[in-house]
């Protein structure tokens, strides 16, 4: 049995981050606001990826690597944390728990390089992520099935890679 919301610890540690700092407590589309958080991550991951790469000397490839890992790395974090988040909480993957929304979003502008990241470039990511995760369509759903944390994170994953590629093809046809 899930334990009552209003027994819940939301200072917990935990809860906190997997909350986005409380943001997945917001009573409606709470999804929506976390996605919001993946804006500036999203920013600052490109941000550190640039200058790991040009304090090596590399260029585009190599930040993109960077910036990859430094996704895969919170995706690896967030799996024990959204694990222990839903066991709190209750449920398989429950609303409050939105930090899966906002690591997310540095998914689909990977294939936009840092310094083209704009403001129409960045509403456009946001509302493809939230279509694709809003809708589910195959296989994202399926992604959902997979055990605990991974299958919060999951879903939320394979929605931010179709978004990042209809992201990419808007690029490559020059709408964007």
């Amino acid at each position: 049995m899930p334990p009552a919301h209003d027994r819940t610890n939301w200072t917990d540690p935990i809860l906190l981050v997997a909350t986005c700092g409380w943001v997945g407590r917001v009573p409606v589309a709470p999804g929506t606001f976390g996605s919001l958080f993946g804006l500036p991550l999203a920013l600052a991951t490109g941000v550190a990826a640039t200058r790991i790469a040009t304090s090596l000397g590399g260029g585009q490839p190599l930040t993109l690597a960077a910036e990859a890992a430094m996704v895969a790395g919170c995706m690896l974090l967030c799996v024990p944390l959204c694990t222990a988040a839903a066991r709190k909480l209750g449920g398989h993957d429950p609303g409050p728990v939105v930090i899966d929304e906002a690591i997310a979003l540095p998914i689909v502008l990977l294939p936009v390089p840092p310094p083209a990241r704009g403001p129409l470039t960045l509403v456009v990511a946001f509302v493809l992520f939230r279509l694709f995760d809003i809708l589910k369509p195959p296989p994202v759903r399926q992604f959902e099935r997979l055990p605990a944390g991974l299958g919060i994170i999951a879903d939320d994953q394979a929605a931010a890679c179709l978004a990042a590629a209809c992201l990419a093809a808007a690029r490559w046809q020059g709408w964007l």
